[in-house]
């Protein structure tokens, strides 16, 4: 008998019913659309294919309706309208939030333990010190050690958390002498997240920024800024010359015989005004 599909192995909603609809369709005659829209209490018989062609999306009543369609109880009830909140969330904010209850079901984190660590490495500031750190020929994977060398300084339980989450993302790994040094891998996410988690890591790190202005000697640091006026070409320019710029510092960062130091660069380029056309328009 075929494995009945499982609402936790889902980031989107929309998916789960497709699969839970061909599953149906090919196990038990008489399934259809139609009969889909009787069991959820639907005047429409086509409702449920508008909805995974993503014709139509559904409201939080019209969620749990489709639940109890579909067989769910419990928690799995529950899980779909959550991911349903999440999959229609209008904003980075309240994708945010509903991604943070998504992560509150056991069977999820257990479904999806790699994007579970993704989402602490980009929303933990001392998951990336932490492995930049190890390039340090005194680096020790040891939590007491590590809470007290960041800056600001964490405690030994984020610590351990944190060398836990970056060996299972593979950004740390044992070499042949078993040694606890910088993998090759890169933080990849799935597409329903990776915007989400690369925002959260980006908020992250400015958030330090601001931390360091009070907390690190100036002349441990160099914050600056510059407010100009370009046209779109300069945009361009000037985002082009950033992208350059920060590959430049990856290549010298990448000579460095003996790294000592864990350090942040910032890079924000945003309008502070409308341009000409949004300005005249109205």
């Amino acid at each position: 008998m075929a494995k009945a599909i499982d609402v936790f192995g889902y980031m989107d909603y929309r998916s789960f019913l497709r699969d839970f609809y061909a599953e149906k369709k090919a196990g038990k005659r008489g399934f259809s659309f139609r009969a889909f829209s009787m069991r959820a209490g639907l005047g429409s018989p086509n409702y449920l294919k508008l909805v995974m062609d993503g014709d139509r999306n559904l409201t939080p009543e019209m969620a749990e309706r489709f639940a109890t369609a579909c067989g769910l109880k419990g928690d799995s009830a529950a899980f779909f309208c959550e991911l349903v909140g999440f999959n229609q969330a209008k904003n980075l904010a309240e994708r945010s939030d509903k991604f943070a209850k998504l992560t509150t079901y056991r069977k999820y984190r257990a479904a999806h333990q790699l994007e579970v660590a993704q989402a602490a490495y980009c929303t933990n500031w001392y998951l990336p010190a932490i492995r930049e750190l190890a390039l340090r020929k005194d680096f020790r994977a040891d939590a007491a050690w590590i809470a007290q060398t960041l800056v600001p300084s964490i405690t030994e339980a984020e610590a351990s958390m944190a060398l836990e989450k970056l060996l299972e993302l593979r950004l740390l790994v044992l070499d042949e002498e078993g040694r606890v040094v910088q993998g090759t891998e890169l933080v990849s996410t799935a597409a329903d997240t990776s915007l989400m988690h690369v925002r959260s890591y980006h908020r992250t790190m400015i958030a330090r920024g601001i931390e360091a202005m009070d907390d690190i000697p100036w002349q441990e640091r160099d914050i600056s800024s510059l407010t100009l006026c370009l046209g779109p070409t300069g945009i361009k320019r000037y985002k082009d010359r950033l992208q350059r710029f920060q590959n430049e510092l990856l290549e010298l960062s990448s000579l460095e015989s003996d790294p000592q130091q864990v350090i942040q660069i910032n890079f924000q380029l945003f309008p502070l005004s409308k341009g000409r056309e949004e300005g005249d328009a109205g």
